[in-house]
């Protein structure tokens, strides 16, 4: 998959439940409903109608049987529709599959992403978003609003969008969530969804996509969730950008599930600016487990809470002497040190010479 295709298919896809199908006969009947509705299959399949293709062998390709007109064909695996949207996004060279007046290529959405990951904060983050997707499209407009503590991220249609309407705002308002709950790496609980058309036969895929207050027949498709979450900061840059774009799945399940490794979020804490480095005691109630837990959690990752706490006070002492002036013995106290002597030495045993050759050195 191209590094700057961001995976929509992927967002009706539930790795969890997808393992539970897996182990037996009774689980893989029980989660077919929890499955993707052949509604958006049938979508994907109407895209290739638009542009003059057989939909047959990437239906094969994907293991779906072809009669889609099939009564007892209501739901597919999640694994299913993930193949047949990323064979159909391949063939059609369009990541929106049909849905608008123009085709989006290969990295569309992509680019929504790097211009809003270097925002400050999420609000920041989703007016970009918002603000950017009328560039790419304008048959329909996002907008962020915010009412009474409340934020809201709707979806206006400025072209009629037929039998692609119900496929294309659900994809759109879930991969905006998923964006979002990645950015600040939190997961945001919507208090309600609604939706500009009839309630489907399968409403009850939606409360699992959105919320359990789910409105029909509205003005226009919309999510709305507490706007505290918007003045959250942006935890992610370039390098975990770069990376989720490679494997956009974690980005969009639902619920969202934090992906850093707790090792990443210990190395958070350690790099932020501050006199001393927190004790195992500090760390552990901040992430509310145990520190035994913290300490066997790190060692199941290949990593220790030593090692961490040596790479921060390094990270912090090689700063200070590159970009500041300070003398060394405040830059040794910064670091966590009670003497410049003990510090001179930590410095050398770690990168072969001392802190006032490498200030030099960069120099």
């Amino acid at each position: 998959m191209s590094v700057d295709q961001v995976a929509i298919y992927a967002i009706f896809i539930d790795p969890v439940q997808e393992m539970k199908d897996r182990s037996s006969p009774a689980n893989r009947q029980k989660s077919l409903k929890s499955g993707t509705p052949i509604a958006f299959v049938q979508a994907i399949c109407l895209a290739y109608a638009k542009y003059g293709l057989d939909p047959a062998p990437a239906l094969q390709r994907a293991q779906i049987s072809p009669n889609l007109a099939d009564p007892a064909l209501t739901y597919v695996k999640p694994a299913q529709f993930e193949a047949l949207s990323f064979i159909a996004m391949q063939e059609l060279d369009d990541e929106a599959l049909g849905w608008f007046s123009r085709k989006l290529p290969w990295g569309a959405y992509g680019l929504l992403c790097r211009a809003s990951i270097t925002a400050a904060t999420l609000d920041l983050a989703l007016r970009r978003w918002t603000r950017h997707h009328r560039i790419l499209v304008e048959d329909i407009v996002m907008r962020l609003g915010v009412d009474d503590g409340v934020a809201s991220i709707s979806i206006c249609e400025t072209r009629e969008l037929g039998a692609f309407r119900e496929f294309c705002l659900v994809t759109l308002l879930r991969y905006v969530l998923g964006y979002a709950c990645w950015a600040i790496d939190v997961r945001i609980p919507l208090l309600a969804a609604e939706f500009p058309f009839p309630r489907p036969d399968h409403v009850e895929v939606y409360s699992k996509l959105f919320a359990n207050d789910l409105r029909f027949g509205a003005d226009c498709a919309r999510i709305s969730f507490d706007a505290a979450y918007l003045s959250r900061n942006l935890q992610r840059d370039e390098t975990a950008l770069q990376k989720m774009l490679k494997r956009a799945l974690p980005l969009t399940v639902l619920p969202y599930r934090r992906d850093q490794r707790l090792s990443a979020r210990v190395a958070q804490v350690m790099s932020m600016p501050s006199a001393q480095l927190p004790a195992a005691e500090d760390l552990a109630e901040g992430f509310a487990i145990s520190t035994r837990t913290l300490q066997r959690q790190l060692s199941k990752e290949g990593a220790s809470l030593r090692d961490l706490k040596k790479k921060a006070w390094l990270e912090r002492a090689q700063n200070a002497l590159s970009r500041t002036a300070e003398p060394i013995k405040r830059v040794a106290k910064t670091a966590g040190f009670h003497s410049d002597k003990a510090f001179a030495r930590a410095f050398k045993q770690a990168t072969g010479e001392t802190p006032s050759g490498y200030r030099k050195r960069r120099a």
